[in-house]
């Protein structure tokens, strides 16, 4: 199976489906993403072992609101379990992508704290807070910077590479191949669907956030909850279903994806 390489404005197609798929069914998609985090939460509690589980339960629980997304897309009945589909098919291959998603992150963490000497690891790990003083600023900055770099390749070999894995029985080499060979060539709509999924979430509610905080302090915290609560319960989830929009596109010959695509054209016209 081949990916198929998209126009730049997909991206911003991609944000588009994900929100018309949300729009169709706003409960399933909320229960499923907000399902899928609880879930993470509740596993990382477990002394010890929790965050290792919980790392590799992702690309199940990724394909759980996948799979959500398709019955959406196919008007298929639901029920609550959906939220436990993603661990009913490819199992094995998806553990062992969590576990590789989790090596790489610790390997470009690990990586950072030759620079600021543990800072941002410490802080991933174990959530204290990096220090920002005159003297470390420059070499934190400088980790962060390098971790971003080096996750790049990594977000790209992983993007598709559960889908790939569930719903095409690709083998986890091939899987991993394929979604960063994908990702590639498709950098375009990649980029446009960043500053896309950066504009409606940080850089449009800045402006109006300071805008308002320019017109009253009372007014400012006001608006600051209003605009919170729409994020959340409705980008987070539309953002979740971009995932499946991205999918469907660039391999839109799949028996998976056939359908979307062509909703998506409908709708960026």
């Amino acid at each position: 199976m081949n990916s198929q390489v998209v126009a730049g404005g997909r991206g911003w197609a991609w944000l588009v489906e994900g929100f018309r798929l949300f729009r169709r069914n706003p409960p399933l998609m909320t229960y499923l993403v907000f399902g899928y985090w609880m879930l993470l939460v509740t596993i990382n509690l477990v002394p010890w072992v929790g965050a290792v589980v919980a790392s590799l339960c992702v690309p199940a629980l990724s394909m759980s609101v996948m799979n959500g997304c398709r019955s959406i897309r196919r008007g298929e009945a639901v029920d609550l379990g959906l939220l436990f589909s993603g661990f009913q098919r490819g199992l094995p291959a998806l553990l062992t992508l969590g576990g590789l998603y989790l090596l790489c992150s610790l390997g470009v963490l690990g990586i950072s704290a030759a620079m600021d000497g543990g800072a941002l690891l410490a802080s991933m790990l174990g959530g204290r807070p990096v220090t920002m003083d005159e003297e470390s600023r420059d070499q934190t900055i400088a980790a962060v910077e390098v971790s971003l770099l080096l996750m790049l390749p990594v977000l790209m070999a992983f993007w598709f590479a559960a889908p790939l894995v569930a719903w095409e029985r690709f083998p986890v080499g091939k899987a991993l191949f394929f979604s960063f060979v994908a990702s590639l060539r498709n950098w375009r709509a990649f980029l446009v669907y960043g500053l896309g999924v950066a504009f409606v979430s940080a850089v449009l509610p800045g402006i109006l956030l300071g805008v308002f905080a320019a017109t009253s302090k009372a007014l400012f915290n006001i608006m600051a909850v209003a605009m919170l609560m729409p994020l959340v319960f409705i980008f987070v989830p539309t953002l979740f279903a971009s995932f499946y929009a991205s999918y469907c596109d660039v391999f839109s010959r799949s028996s998976e994806g056939a359908g979307v695509a062509s909703d998506t054209d409908a709708a960026a016209d």
